[in-house]
């Protein structure tokens, strides 16, 4: 049972929500911007509102696998791992050749379930990041880089510990172009348009 959750977790998180409200508008987020589905790309490509409801629905991807496991009666690690299944949907979804999202906001759904307080705060520090540096990329850098602290000051334990730690990896490997990008003074800002 446990792998059937699992396995609805990655399918849950492979849902490119980006990609069918950038569609609706005619634009395919593959082929404009950064090339990613997520909100952020839907953002810079084709407008606010539009990237609101795409962050809404990364969001809902995490919660809603973590909270499928927890009403299915599983504890730890199998909540965290459900949240962990639906970001690496988001990143590496099977039905898009492998070509998803950056998963900060399915990470921080996931997170707002499996541990409240820690995904509180996750959501304020990216927050206070994208308002000082106006990067995007840097605010989920700063928070994620944080995450397994904010683990150990919540008292998640070693679990909670060892998992925000594979959060945080797969926000690195998936921000690495972006993380080139800071270092050369090349990335691009909040609300900045992207040529497509």
């Amino acid at each position: 049972m446990i792998i059937v959750l699992l396995i609805v977790a990655y399918i849950a998180g492979t849902i490119p929500f980006g990609l069918i409200i950038a569609k609706a508008r005619g634009v395919d987020l593959r082929r404009v911007g950064s090339g990613n589905t997520g909100a952020t790309n839907v953002l810079r490509t084709v407008g606010k509102k539009e990237a609101v409801f795409a962050l809404t629905g990364d969001l809902m991807k995490g919660a809603f696998a973590v909270a499928l496991m927890k009403v299915s009666g599983y504890g730890d690690p199998y909540t965290g791992l459900a949240g962990l299944f639906a970001v690496i949907g988001h990143d590496y979804p099977l039905f898009f050749r492998f070509r998803g999202g950056k998963g900060v906001a399915t990470s921080i759904g996931a997170l707002l379930i499996y541990a409240p307080y820690v995904g509180l705060v996750t959501v304020l520090i990216w927050l206070a990041g994208v308002f000082i540096s106006r990067y995007s990329s840097l605010g989920a850098l700063t928070a994620f880089t944080l995450l397994p602290l904010n683990m150990i000051l919540f008292k998640k334990g070693l679990t909670g510990l060892s998992l925000s730690v594979l959060f945080a990896l797969l926000i690195y490997i998936k921000h690495r172009e972006n993380i080139r990008r800071l270092l050369q003074g090349k990335e691009s800002r909040v609300g900045q348009k992207k040529n497509n």
